[in-house]
């Protein structure tokens, strides 16, 4: 593991902490505690997980785009662990597997920042929450797209954080130009065979989603190209025996996802060796998902954000190399096929655990609160809190009176973000010289990644909520054109490389930076008016709101049952107003002004609504280092200074109302 380097912690005094022993404490210590646990702004849940989880013969748990979310979310209870808490946790059930004589393997599938200002707020991206993040003992590990967006990036995943994990990263399709060489190599590793802790024989790849998006020193070899690698199908072939094919990837598991190139992964394994069982493990949709390939495959995708914690058990893996017991004692143990019909022998369970203490604390079974933490765990939540003293993520811009989610509210309704976002438009994007002329100002729904919670809003939050920084540019044109640009986006295709109109969820997914490349908010089914992501409802009829989920196994695999939280379509793009004559009259002319990221769009609206314009008729309207980062934060700063310093702070979203 990587040492921080960045902070200095204070050894604590008389802390409840477990050694880090091989197989845990012998028997509880009780002192005093004198370090908070998890982030010190963070509130616990208030309902656990329904029973324990089952033990088999191999388990794993998952993490997958948890874009810098390390510090946990801080107004949200459902989700308040930091990584600290999940160090400790990791600890506590390796120490369990071998206590238990069975193997468990921890596994990431990328995504690791863009979204938090832990992450983002230092450049380049990842250079405060890697070396935090590379505190959990991972297994295996591979890339995620926003690895790749900017070239920085990308070379710091090259050059360091591929070299802390050595074999243990693999980008089976992902390569990189050494600048000493000028040639292309793997980021990490083509494939990883090994052997866990009881023997059994692992063939691992890592293969990312068929992503274009990546800056140009870097190449994504398509999956259509990989399986016909002669190396790929050697692997698949080699020499020593394999017990089990594992393959992760940033990459949807649902094979009928668009994206998801699992199935020709697992077609191509399957005709080679067809009596091995395979394991998958992807990314990037940010649901939670569980899909059954054959009667020996599987395949889990374990949400995002750190709201998700995903885990798998499996028996039944023949193998003459196993040390370990096939049905561990005094634990429940997996019992379900993977199909009906199945004469495998292997048995599966999933369970998608919450993010948070009470979760963790129950499932480290044998261990209470008082002995919960590792010295490791409360020295990373520590490097936590210290990073974001440094980072000064908790400057205040404002309290905000309510919580607005991104969907749970029909579009523009007092509790949807987007009715903010065109309040907040028309009252501070104005462009001195031109204050007087009226202006539409426009941005796309998907330049807002996540809800607006009840309490302080900071320089954390501006990451977010809106962690883009696309600047805002402007045409002026005839009222007649102007008054009628929001409806002609809102109806028009995507600024993507896709038409989400014709996909398969029946409703036109919200845009973002890349939407097809990189979802955000969810999945909208139109006719039902909720969250869907490919058979599941996200955040659903039980205690608190949160997650509910459909998969392949039924609606049993959420760790704590939650109520359902609603959601309605949203359209593509919101707009605010501003400088329009009070008495009634219309201007005659109009400043439109939006994102630089779909100027070519508007340009093309206009034209197709009568105007003759180009790109060179477009202008900034804002200095280009003001961004759709910036607008909220200037509002909060005008408008929300009630209560300041001492914010009140919501549950979350889903939980009524208290103002």
């Amino acid at each position: 593991m990587r040492a921080s380097t960045l902070f200095s912690f204070a050894a604590a005094v008389s802390l409840a902490v477990a050694c880090n022993s091989c197989y845990g404490p012998s028997s509880e210590v009780i002192h005093e505690r004198l370090v908070r646990r998890m982030q010190p702004e963070a509130q616990d849940a208030t309902i656990g997980p329904k029973a324990p989880l089952e033990w088999g013969q191999l388990n794993f748990m998952h993490t997958t785009d948890t874009h810098g979310w390390l510090e946990g979310h801080l107004k949200e209870q459902n989700y308040g662990a930091d990584w600290g808490d999940f160090v400790s946790f990791s600890t506590h059930m390796k120490h369990k597997a071998g206590n238990l004589a069975v193997d468990l393997l921890l596994v990431d599938t990328g995504d690791l920042h863009d979204g938090n200002g832990l992450s983002d707020a230092a450049l380049p991206n990842g250079v405060y929450s890697n070396p935090i993040f590379d505190e959990v003992d991972y297994d295996l590990l591979t890339i995620g797209n926003h690895e790749l967006y900017v070239s920085e990036v990308a070379y710091e995943h090259f050059y360091n954080f591929s070299k802390v994990w050595g074999e243990k990263y693999v980008t089976s399709n992902v390569q990189i130009v050494n600048p000493a060489t000028s040639q292309f190599e793997y980021i990490g590793k083509q494939y990883r065979y090994f052997k866990t802790e009881h023997g059994l024989r692992i063939m691992a790849f890592g293969v990312l989603f068929d992503f274009t998006g990546n800056s140009n020193v870097s190449k994504v070899i398509k999956a259509a190209t990989l399986v016909q690698q002669q190396w790929f199908l050697d692997a698949i072939n080699y020499p020593e025996p394999i017990d089990l094919f594992l393959v992760i990837g940033h990459n949807p598991i649902r094979t009928t996802d668009f994206a998801s190139t699992f199935g020709l992964l697992h077609n191509t394994i399957r005709a080679l060796r067809p009596n091995v069982p395979i394991q998958a493990f992807g990314g990037h949709s940010h649901i939670r998902d569980f899909q059954v390939y054959d009667d020996m495959s599987t395949g889990l995708e374990s949400g995002r954000y750190c709201e998700t914690l995903g885990w798998v058990s499996m028996s039944g893996i023949k193998s003459s190399s196993y040390t370990g017991v096939m049905k561990p004692h005094g634990v429940a143990n997996p019992s379900r096929l993977a199909t009906n019909t199945s004469t495998s022998g292997i048995v599966y369970s999933r369970r998608y655990l919450d993010w948070n203490r009470l979760t963790f604390e129950y499932h480290a079974t044998g261990s209470q609160a008082s002995t919960f933490d590792y010295h490791s765990g409360l020295r990373v939540t520590g490097e936590i809190t210290d990073a974001r003293k440094e980072l000064n993520l908790a400057s205040l811009y404002g309290c905000a009176p309510q919580t607005w989610c991104a969907s749970c509210q029909p579009f523009e309704s007092s509790g949807n973000i987007f009715s903010l976002v065109s309040t907040a438009l028309g009252a501070v994007v104005v462009n001195s010289s031109r204050s007087t002329i009226p202006r539409i100002v426009i941005v796309n729904t998907g330049s807002i990644r996540f809800d607006l919670v009840k309490g302080p809003f900071t320089f954390d939050d501006s990451f977010i909520v809106s962690p883009f920084t696309d600047a805002f540019q402007y045409i002026n044109v005839p009222y007649a054109l102007a008054k009628n640009v929001l409806n002609s986006l809102n109806g028009a295709p995507l600024n993507d490389k896709r038409n989400s109109a014709g996909s398969d969820w029946g409703y036109v997914m919200p845009q973002v930076k890349d939407s097809c490349m990189d979802p955000i908010i969810g999945f909208i089914n139109e006719e039902k008016g909720e969250l869907k992501a490919r058979g599941h409802t996200r955040r659903q009829t039980v205690v608190t709101p949160g997650y509910t989920t459909k998969d392949d196994f039924g609606t049993d695999g959420d760790d704590t049952p939650h109520s359902k939280i609603p959601s309605y379509p949203q359209l593509n793009y919101v707009a605010g107003n501003a400088s329009f004559p009070t008495d009634g009259t219309t201007p005659a002319t109009v400043d439109v002004v939006f994102l630089d990221f779909f100027a070519s769009t508007v340009v093309s609206v206009l034209n197709k609504l009568g105007g003759t314009y180009t790109t060179a008729n477009v202008q900034y309207y804002m200095p280009p280092t003001y961004t759709s980062q910036n607008y909220l934060p200037e509002y909060a700063k005008k408008y929300w200074q009630e209560n300041v310093p001492n914010c009140p702070v919501g549950q979350g979203v889903g939980f009524p109302s208290k103002i």
